[in-house]
């Protein structure tokens, strides 16, 4: 067996352990279950200085309930490269549905099934073996190595990432690259990174009308006349066309309700759900302008009103080709032979709290064709191939000069 072969069984395996670990905890958003305690414990042993940083309320439940993050360091100096990622899953649904209990890893047909195996705890298990063997190997590194790792991503995301950034930012304690390890390849490992993201803007409208009998239609105003047209045009305007790096601006209509269950009754209110997944060609300002102008169009002689409450999630982020980006493409390369193709495509991550302060961001992991599905898994021979291009991401870009 050749001493690369003989390397990529290694990692396999530390990988695998790590994540079954892991996966074993059935960490529900936005409990841990002591997930960050497994990773404090190994990341210590290897000189980094881990903090745990809690927000919210203890006493709540929901998007209020105390959450649970991890920053570790080791190191002092720059560039300062951070690896990013979340121990929080989504819920499993119903668990007879699953081939295997979905807390219970399960190794079988090549895979390793379990809540959590692509997104993202085989990523975090991947590059922690990573940051040991690179250390173990280079003790003396430049710069410094860190890990953020929050149990609020797949929840509101209000008590996680965005506020240990906060608190970094405070101690101007900045982050020169960020690896944040969510599932980006599509086919094969390492074809896709994402280097950016589109923003996403939520709105919630509400149409105000006069309840009445439909045989007596002008004694009453009907909200869903009013608010059709509107949203006709709504859903048929061209925000933008793009650029090179990110689609066109794109809006979807994502619920709509009216009605009081009779059908011989105009309600009084109609309530509609849209979002923007929107480019850096465009901005948060310029979308809501243009959605008002429409809704004033049509509204300025209406005997109905409409509102609309907006939320915005995330604003665009784009890292260009650069140092980050060949790092990743070189360590890629080198150990699956994979050409990657950069990619803003997807949803948002909590990549968009961290691209603010300056530091270049990717996405890099597993392939994601099953996350948040019954029976996620993801490819055995996958986990040491991952840990490999990590620890060469991070041999790119702290070995030798800055």
């Amino acid at each position: 067996m050749s001493d690369a072969n003989k390397q990529t069984l290694t990692h396999q395996q530390q990988t695998l352990d790590l994540s079954i670990a892991l996966l074993e905890r059935p960490s529900v958003t936005p409990d841990d279950d002591g997930c960050q305690d497994i990773l404090s414990s190994r990341l210590k042993q290897a000189g980094f200085d881990c903090e745990f940083m809690y927000f919210g309320d203890r006493k709540q439940s929901g998007e209020h309930a105390e959450v649970k993050n991890l920053w570790a360091r080791r190191g002092t100096a720059d560039p300062v490269i951070c690896f990013a990622g979340h121990t929080d899953v989504v819920p499993t649904g119903d668990e007879n549905n699953w081939t295997y209990p979905p807390f219970t890893p399960t190794i079988a047909d090549g895979y390793l099934w379990a809540r959590g195996a692509a997104d993202m705890k085989t990523g975090i298990a991947a590059f922690t073996i990573a940051a040991e063997r690179f250390v173990a190997n280079h003790p003396e590194h430049n710069g410094s190595i860190a890990f953020l790792i929050t149990s609020d991503e797949e929840g509101p995301s209000i008590n996680g990432t965005v506020k240990v950034i906060e608190a970094l930012e405070a101690r101007q304690e900045k982050i020169t690259y960020c690896l944040v390890g969510e599932p980006s390849s599509t086919d094969t490992l390492g074809d896709i990174i994402k280097n950016g993201r589109r923003g996403s803007l939520g709105a919630v409208l509400t149409v105000t009308g006069k309840q009445g009998h439909v045989a007596y239609p002008h004694l009453a105003s009907n909200p869903i006349h009013a608010a059709m047209s509107a949203l006709a045009d709504l859903t048929n305007a061209t925000w933008d066309n793009g650029n090179d790096y990110f689609p066109a601006t794109s809006l979807q209509i994502s619920n709509i309700n009216s009605g009081t269950g009779a059908t011989n009754v105009i309600p009084e209110t109609l309530d509609a759900v849209f979002n923007f997944r929107f480019s850096t060609e465009t901005t948060e300002d310029e979308l809501k302008a243009k959605t008002h102008a429409i809704f004033d169009k049509y509204f300025k002689d209406s005997k109905a009103s409409y509102d609309i409450h907006w939320k915005l999630s995330g604003q665009p982020f784009l890292t260009p080709e650069g140092k980050l980006v060949s790092a990743c493409q070189q360590a890629i390369k080198a150990v699956t032979d994979v050409d990657a193709t950069l990619s803003t495509s997807g949803g948002t991550s909590d990549g968009r709290f961290i691209a603010p302060t300056g530091a270049q961001v990717v996405e890099l992991g597993v392939r994601n064709a099953t996350i948040h599905q019954v029976d996620e898994k993801v490819e055995v021979d996958d986990l040491g191939k991952l840990a490999q291009i990590y620890e060469g991401i991070l041999e790119n870009l702290l070995l030798g000069d800055d």
